[in-house]
């Protein structure tokens, strides 16, 4: 497959193409994206970057499983990096929001429990790639939230 803007995003600037656990390196990726949002923006701006990144994302994912011949490839990691902004988008930028939330994307994101298997195996093609993993990202980030606001651990937002 040529070099193209579709590749590039789908596989975030090569982060894919990490081993092992390519999905676990394109969460990471998005751990630095989500602090430089919320520095810009506060929640709001990490909620919209993770909302651009989705946008982006179901058409670079649609022609990169279309190049390849492949539904939902490893090296695809885009859709990791917007349920991670997305699990993030209601915590303050600290090490323990960001370690719990991306602890807590990763579970939901490899166990896909409920809604999130369902989506994984109805929904098909670049939309198909991204939803499990927004869904994913938004559980996470509901869960994380409620931990945060019901322990007060924090009580930034």
């Amino acid at each position: 497959m040529p070099l193209s803007w579709a590749k590039t995003l789908a596989i975030w600037f090569g982060f894919g193409l990490l081993r092992p656990a390519p999905g676990t390196w394109g969460s990471l990726a998005a751990l630095p994206l989500a602090w430089a949002a919320w520095s810009l923006g506060g929640a709001l701006g990490v909620g919209l970057a993770g909302l651009v990144v989705l946008a982006a994302g179901i058409p670079a994912a649609e022609s990169y499983c279309r190049a390849s011949a492949k539904s939902d490839p490893s090296e695809v990691v885009i859709d990791e990096v917007a349920g991670q902004l997305l699990a993030l988008a209601l915590v303050p930028p600290d090490w323990l929001s960001y370690a719990l939330g991306f602890l807590f994307f990763r579970v939901f994101d490899i166990l896909k429990p409920g809604p999130i298997g369902w989506a994984d195996r109805k929904i098909k093609g670049g939309l198909g790639v991204m939803l499990d993993d927004v869904i994913a990202g938004v559980l996470a980030g509901l869960l994380l939230y409620a931990l945060g606001k019901g322990t007060g651990w924090w009580t930034t937002i």
